[in-house]
């Protein structure tokens, strides 16, 4: 089973001390990441007051250091709207990435405007897509969209709170896929009270999944974790379960 490790996205420091916002700490929780399981690494770039980005200068300080540190780790990052004021910025910004330090892969999510442009400009600039929906809602616009068959993986983000709604809402979306003839591999994650029932899910029904402090900060006790690669281990360890 492909574990994505989520080690950041917007998740404050008061949330949990070890969430990597610094270039040197997203380098140092990737590298540990992959000893303890992870398959790929996917991170959001922090500037240094705070605020994600996918501004040019800094995906590509951040690709950097990566590649300088182990250029096997698989890295990916957001082109999340959130990161930027209008979806012409969001363009400008991945059309600008450096070509000498792009991320191996790229998200777009398509409750968001623009979702189907940015996936084949993602494409168009050599880099792995993979594409996510948050709810049923966001489906017809994947199922329409020119770059539905190149995607590597389509993540299912749901958005409640409850743990059986997130799950149920993970299988019906996948169901409507398949029927829908996707056939790229379909990944669930969760968020907080969510996260340990649905990466139990995509381990019942064979698909990938992902953990991270993007996504929670407590192990499947309710205990806390001290890092990314604590979480990363747990879910190595519930597949034997």
């Amino acid at each position: 089973m492909l574990l994505k490790a989520a080690i950041n996205g917007g998740r404050p420091t008061e949330e949990h001390p070890s969430v990597p916002r610094t270039t040197e700490e997203i380098v140092e929780a990737s590298l540990a990441v992959i000893a303890a399981g992870a398959d790929v690494v996917h991170a959001h770039v922090i500037t240094d007051s705070g605020e994600q980005t996918i501004h040019p200068d800094h995906v590509g300080a951040w690709v950097r250091a990566m590649r300088a540190a182990d250029p096997a780790v698989v890295i990916g990052t957001t082109t999340g709207l959130w990161t930027v004021s209008s979806h012409e910025e969001r363009m400008a910004h991945v059309a600008a990435w450096p070509a000498d330090a792009l991320p191996d892969f790229a998200s777009v999510a398509f409750c968001e405007q623009g979702a189907a442009e940015a996936a084949e400009l993602v494409l168009a600039r050599g880099m792995i897509l993979e594409s996510a929906v948050w709810s049923m809602d966001d489906v017809p616009a994947l199922l329409a969209s020119p770059t539905l068959h190149q995607n590597v993986r389509v993540l299912i983000e749901p958005e409640t709170e409850d743990a059986d709604q997130a799950v149920a809402q993970c299988r019906e979306i996948a169901a409507v896929l398949r029927e829908s003839g996707v056939t790229a591999p379909i990944l669930y994650h969760g968020y907080d009270e969510t996260v340990w029932p649905v990466v139990d899910a995509a381990i019942e029904d064979g698909c990938e999944t992902r953990i991270g402090f993007e996504d929670g900060v407590a192990m499947p006790d309710g205990s806390v974790p001290r890092d990314n690669a604590d979480l990363v281990r747990a879910v190595r360890s519930r597949e034997s379960l």
